[in-house]
């Protein structure tokens, strides 16, 4: 009995775990992503730049591996570049909403009463929103832009941090040596900050991978509706608006930009959960 349930339990534990080949690949598109972030607009001051004269050439043209657009703009150059406005937006976003969800999470998990209520209602209001169809109206109304989409989608990817880190708070408030630290007269500042958010730092740091995910395709939603960037900037959500009437001419315009949205979402989401797997295992051996 013992070895068939062995033999009924082993493969569902290996489908679970990724293969380091995979996660070695994930690792690769991020740190091909990162130099793209740091010297794309470098290597490619002028890549919105118009040649009128040299629109809609084929890829593989001679100074154009992915051909240009019906404006003569390089689409190789304008993907480099436009890795920077594609990834930092999102990044800020992930991190912006995760200082708000520790803050107001950790408050509401470990003070409770009234400011818990408060604090829910808020988190419960945002949730009923939806994300896009919400940051569409706002950014209409403040007459949109780069830096207002970062802070609309802060305030709008913080209700989950929010209810996340309240739950894993409200999991180590109960623990002994909480009960301890507030025997021993502890500030409850020292003890919410310095003693319980160390401990769900793991659910802190994979949640925040996981929305750097999911901030880069809202955002590349938001500029291909033509909300998020303005015009004249390259950016890989803008390149799909901008390119979609040449889908036929010169498809590598439209499928270069997607397949690196999908290809740098996916490889997050895989490191951050090879990181939270790892941060797991130290957490039990320590």
């Amino acid at each position: 009995m013992t070895a068939a349930v062995q033999l009924m339990t082993t493969p569902r534990r290996r489908r679970r775990r990724r293969p380091p080949v995979v996660v070695a690949l994930a690792f690769v598109i991020l740190a091909l992503a990162l130099i793209a972030v740091l010297f794309g607009g470098w290597l490619y001051p002028d890549a919105m730049r118009q040649d009128i004269l040299s629109g809609l050439l084929p890829p593989g043209t001679p100074g154009y591996p992915l051909g240009t657009d019906e404006l003569g703009r390089d689409v190789w150059a304008m993907t480099i570049a436009g890795a920077a406005s594609a990834l930092v937006g999102p990044v800020i976003v992930a991190i912006g909403s995760m200082v708000l969800g520790v803050v107001l999470g950790t408050l509401a998990g470990y003070e409770r009463g009234w400011l818990d209520m408060v604090i829910s209602r808020w988190t419960d209001l945002l949730l009923a929103l939806p994300v896009l169809l919400a940051a569409i109206v706002v950014s209409g109304v403040l007459g949109g832009g780069y830096w207002v989409t970062v802070a609309l989608l802060i305030l709008l990817f913080s209700p989950s941090d929010i209810r996340i880190v309240r739950a894993g708070v409200l999991e180590q408030s109960a623990r002994p040596y909480i009960e301890a630290a507030r025997m021993l007269s502890l500030s409850r500042w020292r003890v919410m900050f310095r003693h319980i958010l160390p401990n769900v730092s793991t659910l802190v740091l994979t949640n925040m991978m996981l929305n750097v995910a999911f901030a880069l395709v809202a955002f590349s939603s938001l500029s291909f509706l033509g909300v998020g960037v303005p015009p004249g900037i390259a950016d890989w959500g803008r390149q799909l608006t901008d390119n979609r009437a040449i889908m036929f001419d010169n498809p590598l315009a439209v499928v270069v930009p997607a397949l690196l949205i999908i290809l740098v979402a996916a490889s997050v989401n895989l490191v951050g959960d090879w990181v939270g797997q790892r941060m797991s295992q130290v957490g039990k051996a320590l």
